[in-house]
């Protein structure tokens, strides 16, 4: 991930603003470890392909969508970089599992790329088995090393031909050739593999890259999209893709029941990204913000997978320009989890607004979001300007999902905080990242607290394992407990995060 949320206006809302109540975090030093959690909760930290593995060219893959978007676009990075080498990880898996192992971790959460298995994105195109090779390596070799691996079938690399072909997610085309290529990792590595993640943030991705177009593919709203793109279908291809996700998800949900979950004895999820949300001002004008805040970005995908349709505020609000799930489509969504995996990162205040003066779901949603009340943070900035940490709001959204969604099993599949790149630091600076210990230490201590509340918390996955390629912020900003050099030969070495979780960890 992340860069989940950098696309939404973060505007500075000059209304006369109170203190805000919740902005400084308490500095008292919170003590725990291991034993505080139930002896089956699992730690691990996350990665994806694009990100990770490089090697795009090699070993039978087929072009993704971000390869080809990288190189048409690279003014999009900040860098103007891309994830052809990015760490390695294709090559140095070994490597980067003895951290995992160093750590303590009990699992590791990785995305397979499923050009890297269907070059072509269909089956009419062939298996690559020498990606099938790959993937079984790393799936041992973790296995072997005592962890889990909790596999993502998509995070964002779509196979080039099918948007090509059909334009992806635009076309329910998608779904049949999801569920083929995710049955070719069931019966492949599901032998092994006990926590199948079929999507990763299907908002980040259905609006970046199809309302912002700053993501892969780059739809609609930049200079070079204008002529595919009218105002029309800026303001519906976001809502058709993810409409398309969920059935894609539920197609492959239902397979894998049906066909592999008995003899394998696995959980299928996906997995969602939220904010909390804080009301700008004590007023229920800015109460009923939070509320539709929330519902435009976590209702829009968990209200279909657990009532069968998306929630009442965006079919008033969106009208046709949402999809409609036929009935057979309804019952085959809803309950199309065995757990939800949850990425949080941030707070931000919403209030009511004008819908001409945001764009996109913001402005369907008659909110303005911003991290900021009258030019006071609610929490320190990290090196992404979306992020200011709030710790409380992951006890926040943990409980507000256990009371409005009948109280789901919950893996926390991404949480961290980044710093800036700098080049001019020596290694022991880049490696002293205190910030980040405390932004876990913090994170966790409201887990706890949201599990003694009874939020059925499993898991708890830091994002990330390494400095990586962080999309359209290139490698300017670092979110790795392992530092990477990439001035000398990519080399690793682990941070003070990293050390304190081995700490953290150890029986």
């Amino acid at each position: 991930m992340p860069l989940t949320a950098i696309f939404f206006p973060l505007f500075v809302l000059l209304l006369v603003a109170a203190p805000p109540a919740d902005a400084v975090e308490q500095k008292a030093v919170i003590f725990f470890n291991r034993s505080n959690f139930q002896s089956t909760f699992v730690f691990g930290a996350a990665s994806s392909a694009y990100q990770y593995e490089g090697a795009a060219a090699e070993g039978g893959k087929g072009p993704s969508i971000w390869d080809t978007f990288t190189h048409m676009h690279p003014e999009v990075i900040a860098d103007r970089s891309n994830g052809d080498v990015a760490v390695d990880s294709y090559h140095r898996y070994k490597e980067d599992i003895s951290f995992l192992k160093y750590m303590g971790m009990d699992a590791y959460r990785f995305s397979i790329s499923w050009p890297r298995i269907l070059p072509s994105g269909s089956l009419s195109g062939g298996v690559n088995m020498e990606g099938i090779r790959y993937y079984n390596n790393l799936i041992n070799d973790l296995r072997a090393n005592g962890m889990k691996p909790f596999v993502t079938l998509f995070h964002w690399d779509l196979p080039q031909e099918l948007e090509s072909r059909y334009q992806g997610f635009l076309s329910p085309a998608i779904v049949d050739d999801y569920r083929d290529y995710a049955e070719i990792c069931f019966k492949e590595f599901g032998d092994r593999v006990k926590h199948w993640i079929t999507f990763n943030e299907p908002w980040t991705f259905c609006r970046s890259g199809y309302l912002f177009g700053v993501f892969a593919p780059g739809r609609c709203s930049p200079p070079w999209a204008a002529r595919r793109c009218s105002e029309g279908d800026s303001s519906r291809e976001p809502y058709l893709c993810a409409h398309h996700q969920l059935l894609a998800h539920a197609a492959a949900v239902r397979l894998y029941r049906d066909k592999y979950q008995a003899s394998q004895r696995g959980d299928i999820g996906i997995t969602l990204i939220s904010h909390w949300f804080v009301p700008y001002e004590n007023s229920k004008s800015d109460a009923d913000a939070v509320a539709r805040a929330l519902d435009f970005m976590f209702g829009w995908f968990m209200d279909p997978l657990s009532q069968g349709d998306y929630p009442f505020v965006m079919r008033a609000l969106v009208g046709d320009r949402l999809p409609e799930f036929t009935a057979k489509q309804s019952e085959m969504v809803k309950g199309s989890f065995d757990f939800i995996g949850l990425n949080y990162y941030t707070t931000y205040y919403a209030n009511s607004s004008s819908p001409t003066t945001v764009r996109g779901s913001n402005s369907d949603s008659y909110t303005y979001q911003s991290g900021q009340r009258g030019r006071i943070p609610i929490g320190l900035q990290a090196a992404s300007n979306w992020i200011y940490i709030y710790p409380r709001g992951i006890r926040q959204l943990l409980l507000y999902v256990k009371s409005r969604y009948n109280d789901p099993i919950i893996y926390i599949t991404e949480n961290g905080v980044d710093e800036v790149n700098n080049a001019s630091w020596p290694l022991d600076k880049a490696l002293q990242d205190d910030t980040r210990i405390d932004y876990h230490r913090r994170h966790l201590s409201f887990v706890l607290e949201a599990m003694s509340k009874g939020a059925k918390v499993r898991g708890y996955f830091a994002w990330s394992l390494l400095d990586n390629f962080e999309w359209i912020s290139g490698y300017t900003v670092r979110f790795g407990l392992v530092h990477v050099d990439y001035k000398d030969g990519l080399k690793r070495y682990p941070k003070a995060s990293a050390h304190w979780f081995q700490e953290l960890l150890k029986n």
